[in-house]
Formats: structure tokens, C-alpha cells, sequence
């Protein structure tokens, strides 16, 4: 008697072994092999005190560090301070630069930094400059990349789990060496689990990486056409002749463009409060996209999120009846990549209509 229940505490114990090696066997091989030998990425040091100019796009920001990386891969840590000056640069004859601040400095814009070298080999930056259209282009990538990043976080913590469960399993299949069945069950679920929580996380992975290759290729996009549409005081209705605008975009974007996308900001005169404006100038945005979308099937995905920046960013002076009219408005770019806009013309077009 005592022969055959150590037999089958021996079955038992070998069955539990090998189901756990289905799940386990990845890391079984990670423990064998030769350990691989990632490459860091390279980091440029300045050396302290010495005058220094960095340009490359945001890859981090941790307080008041930000980490950019140039085209040759090369990293700089960048230091903020009070004393650091921080100018958005505004493309246009009628439109200056204006002074920002380190919180409109997100990951994926490209700017340039200039400062001095600290003892641990940073730029302690005493002036930034960024793009207007960087930034905004960054903004619209950043709420795109943040979901995929919770997603992959939600991922780990449940393979985590999962691995847990599977710890627990073989546990119960040694204490339980006459019920083989039962131990063998729950071996395959909890395989069958892993491999799902598996696919799920390679899935996520594979969504971030596509998410930072477009941080890493902003400067890849450039503006085939920017449209204006215009809007009556305090409202986000489209006119007749603001639907005729918008049909002209879907005329540029339907010329069998490949690689292209579609950014539209919304805009207020100075009339009313400012968190109103800001509402409004949304709203238009908003109106824009519905009508892109739902009248000329425009997919989703080729549209940036909508944006509204109030009475910000004017196009003319707010002391006049038709001032106002030009900044009641919503702007939308149409953003090519540089490799497809050459078969397009290579030249922006720019339509502007008088409300």
C-alpha cells in the first residue's frame, strides 16, 4: 500500500512539474541562456561650466529633467529653472513669439535648449525654444500614447497575477498528490490564462512601439493645406458657407493621398469670458471633425483629437466688428509625410475666406 501512494504522489508530482513548465518554460529559458547584452542609448555629458546647445525631441520629463534625443540617437539631460526662459516660436508676419512654461513641454516635441554644463554632465538650460506646431502636434500624439501606456501597465499587472495564480496551483498539487485530475485542471487553465495574458501584453507592447515611432518621426509630417472656417458670434454651428470650406478639405484629402492626417483647432474672438471662449473655440473644433467624419466618411483615425484654444492665437485685432469675424474661427491643417507631399506638389495651400 504504501508502494502505490508513492507511486502516485510521484505521477501526481511529475504531471504538476510538466504543466508548469508549459507556462514557466520562458523563464526556464531565460535562466539558461547566455545573458543578452543590451545596448544603452549613448548620452552626451557637458562638461561643467562650458556653453552647450542641445536640439532633439522630448523622450521623458521627470520635474524638472527632460531627456531629448537627437537624430544620431544621442541623449541629453536637460535642468530647468526658475531663471529659465521659455519662448513658443509662431510662424506668420502679424504673429510674435510668446513666452511659455516647462508645463506645455510634453513628450514627442522637438526643441532647443541652451545653457551651461552642471557637475553631472546636464544642461542647465538658460533658454528653450519650441514650434508652435510641434507642440501642438506633440499635445495630439500625447493623448494618444497615454492610453496604450495604461494599457500595457494594466497587462503586466495582470500577467503578474496570473503568475501568481500559477505559483499557487503547483502548491495545491503537491499537497493534493491523490487527485492528479484535479491538478492537471488547473494546470491547464492557469497555461491557458498565461497564454492570453501573454498575447494581451505583446499586443500592448507592439501598441507602444508604434506609438513612439510616431514621437520619433514628428519631423517627418509637414502642412499640405491649412483651411479656415468661419463661425457667427457665440456660436459652434456650421454655416452653409463653412460647410463649403470644409468640402474643400475633402477635396484635398481625396486626391489619393497615402500617410496623411487631419488637425483642426478651434478659435474665439475676445467677446466674453475666457473658460466660455475656450468652450466654444472647442466645440467648433468639434463641429468640424463631426462634419468631416460623418459627410465625407473621413476615418477617425486620420484625425487628430480637436483642440480648442479660445481667444488665443488671433488672426486679427479684437477692436473691430471684422477682426472679430476672422477670429471666430477653426483652422484645419491637412499633415502629409514628407516622403508622400512631393507627389502632391510639395507646396502648401492656404484658403482663407472672408466670413
Amino acid at each position: 500500500m504504501k508502494s502505490k501512494n508513492t507511486q502516485i504522489l510521484l505521477v501526481a508530482l511529475a504531471i504538476t512539474l510538466a504543466c508548469s513548465g508549459l507556462v514557466l518554460g520562458q523563464d526556464s529559458a531565460a535562466l539558461t541562456a547566455e545573458p543578452s547584452v543590451s545596448k544603452a542609448p549613448d548620452t552626451t555629458a557637458i562638461a561643467d561650466g562650458n556653453k552647450a546647445k542641445a536640439t532633439g525631441i522630448v523622450i521623458n520629463r521627470n520635474g524638472d529633467k527632460i531627456t531629448i534625443r537627437d537624430s544620431s540617437g544621442s541623449e541629453t539631460t536637460v535642468v530647468t529653472t526658475e531663471k529659465t526662459k521659455i519662448r513658443l516660436v509662431r510662424k506668420g508676419f502679424f504673429r510674435a513669439d510668446r513666452s511659455s512654461n516647462a508645463t506645455e513641454i510634453v513628450r514627442g516635441l522637438r526643441l532647443e535648449a541652451e545653457g551651461r554644463g552642471n557637475g553631472d554632465g546636464q544642461l542647465v538650460a538658460t533658454n528653450i525654444r519650441f514650434d508652435e506646431e510641434d507642440l501642438r502636434t506633440a499635445q495630439a500624439l500625447e493623448s494618444r500614447v497615454d492610453p496604450v501606456e495604461s494599457l500595457a501597465n494594466s497587462t503586466q499587472a495582470l500577467a503578474e497575477n496570473n503568475q501568481q495564480r500559477i505559483g499557487e496551483a503547483e502548491q495545491n498539487g503537491q499537497r493534493l498528490s491523490g487527485q492528479v485530475d484535479e491538478v492537471s485542471g488547473v494546470a491547464n487553465a492557469a497555461t491557458a490564462a498565461a497564454a492570453n495574458a501573454q498575447s494581451t501584453a505583446d499586443q500592448a507592447e507592439a501598441d507602444a512601439t508604434t506609438a513612439n515611432t510616431r514621437i520619433n518621426v514628428l519631423d517627418d509630417y509637414e502642412v499640405l493645406a491649412t483651411i479656415a472656417v468661419h463661425f457667427k458670434n457665440g456660436s459652434a454651428r456650421l454655416s452653409p458657407a463653412a460647410k463649403a470650406e470644409i468640402d474643400a478639405v475633402a477635396d484635398v484629402v481625396s486626391e489619393n493621398l497615402n500617410g496623411w492626417l487631419v488637425a483642426v483647432e478651434g478659435y474665439a474672438d475676445s467677446t466674453g469670458r475666457t473658460a466660455r471662449n475656450a468652450s466654444l473655440s472647442e466645440r467648433r473644433a468639434k463641429a468640424v471633425i463631426d462634419y468631416l467624419v460623418t459627410k465625407h466618411g473621413v476615418p477617425p483615425y486620420r484625425v487628430v483629437q480637436p483642440f480648442g484654444y479660445g481667444s488665443s492665437n488671433p488672426v486679427a485685432a479684437n477692436n473691430t466688428r471684422l477682426g472679430r469675424s476672422l477670429n471666430r474661427r477653426a483652422e484645419i491643417r491637412v499633415l502629409v509625410n514628407k516622403g508622400i507631399a512631393p507627389q502632391a506638389g510639395g507646396q502648401q495651400t492656404q484658403v482663407s475666406r472672408q466670413p
